[in-house]
Formats: structure tokens, sequence, C-alpha cells
């Protein structure tokens, strides 16, 4: 599959029932990310809820003698259990809560780059906003409507909760009629040639094309500078086809 330029915003690719979220990185390679559905969403919630219960009540055990003390001490932890768990442990190597890690998930932002402490703030300050009118209502409502799943803190923050193993793009090198090169390549540049080929169908056509470019001494016989990006993608996937013997 590969990235399209809407791919620069986050598009998605392929069907509802199997949703893929397509980033790039800022080294030009496109990401499948797999949002994270309802379903697994909600499990996570249920896990993280019952660890914050039990924190929760094993803190108002131990404090219950303190009387006024203990009291604005329980507060205290009902208010960092409420709004900095979540916070915390997204700004932690994983980038997710313990319900969120034992599902397999995790809260990038669209780029599919780690998220940020003020987006991490944002998207868990606005679940004030999807908890209204009751339950949750307007965050699962846009979760349901969203082909990625996004509830209102993620559309303010600019965050997605994606499974931790990103989705497979295909790896296999793209058609392309077999061509010399128009000069003679060093074995180091063969390499780089047969290298950057066994990429292409991970990077943007933007990238690959990019790359492509810098590598127009080699394809000079098969195309003119004049030639269009896709053009010198196709000359250079040619020559590394002829490198490996298809010929």
């Amino acid at each position: 599959m590969n990235a399209t330029p809407a791919a620069r915003a986050g598009a998605r690719a392929g069907p509802t029932l199997d949703t893929v979220y397509i980033a790039e990185a800022p080294e030009g390679i496109a990401l499948a990310l797999r949002p994270a559905g309802m379903t697994a969403r909600s499990y996570a919630y249920l896990i993280d809820g019952a660890i914050r219960s039990a924190l929760f009540l094993a803190v108002l055990i131990a404090l219950a003698s303190f009387q006024q003390l203990g009291t604005a001490l329980v507060l205290l932890t009902l208010f960092m259990l409420e709004w900095l768990y979540p916070v915390l442990f997204e700004l932690l190597p994983g980038s997710a809560t313990p319900g969120k890690r034992a599902l397999g998930l995790r809260v990038v932002m669209d780029s599919g780059l780690p998220v940020t402490p003020a987006a991490s703030m944002l998207r868990n300050l606005l679940r004030a906003a999807d908890f209204v009118p009751f339950g949750y209502a307007l965050g699962l409502l846009l979760m349901l409507l969203r082909p990625d799943f996004k509830r209102l803190g993620d559309l303010a923050a600019g965050t997605l909760v994606v499974h931790t193993q990103i989705a497979r793009l295909d790896g296999a090198w793209p058609d392309a009629e077999p061509l010399p090169p128009a000069l003679a390549l060093t074995p180091r540049a063969q390499a780089a040639v047969i290298a950057w080929a066994g990429r292409s169908a991970r990077l943007t056509p933007e990238r690959a094309a990019e790359l492509a470019r810098l590598a127009r001494p080699a394809t000079r016989a098969v195309t003119s500078p004049q030639a269009s990006a896709q053009g010198d993608a196709r000359a250079l996937l040619g020559v590394a086809h002829w490198l490996l013997g298809r010929r």
C-alpha cells in the first residue's frame, strides 16, 4: 500500500472493518497505524478504572485516622488519580496507561510521533467534555462516527489511540522494466540503489521521488533532468531490478 499525498494529514486507507491510518514520519517513511476502536478502549478504561479505584481505596484506608489532614490528602489523591494518572503514564516510555498497555494500545500524535506533554494534558482535560450529557455519551458518539475513532479530546489535541503493532505495508518491490545504469556503479552505490528499492514501498511517493532525483546520474540514459518525479522513481526501480539480474 503506497501513501497518497493525503498521507501528510493522516489519510485513512483500507475498508472500515480494517481501518488503517497513514501518517508520514519526518524521515519520509509512511507509517500505517491501526486506530483502536471503542471496544478495546472501553476495556482499557475499565482496567484503569479498577486500578485507580484500588489505589484510592488503599489511600482512604491508610488516611482514615488523620481526620482533617487525611481528608485533604484523600481529595488530593482523588485529583491526581483522575487527572494526572493518565498524563503521567502517557508521557512514560510506551505512551500508555496500564489499561491501554494491557490491551496493546498507545497514544501517539497524528504524525505517529510520541505524544507531547501539552497534547496529553489537553486530551485528558477534555474528558470532561466527552462525558456530557451523561456517561461519555458525546465521546462514544464521536468514536462511532469517525473512522479514526477519535473523541473530542483527541480532535483538539491532535492525538490518536492506536494498536501498538504497526500495520504492515506491502514490502514487495513495485514492478518496473529492468534498465541498465547509465554509468558504472561502485558496489556501495549498487547497494544504495537496492536498499532504496527495498524501502520504496514504505516511503511516501514524494520522499521516494526526492531520493530518486539524487540518483539521476545513474539513470540519465533513461530519464532526463526534466522528467517527472514519478519517472525518476520508475527509472531507478528499473536500475535496481537490473542490478539484481532481473533482465
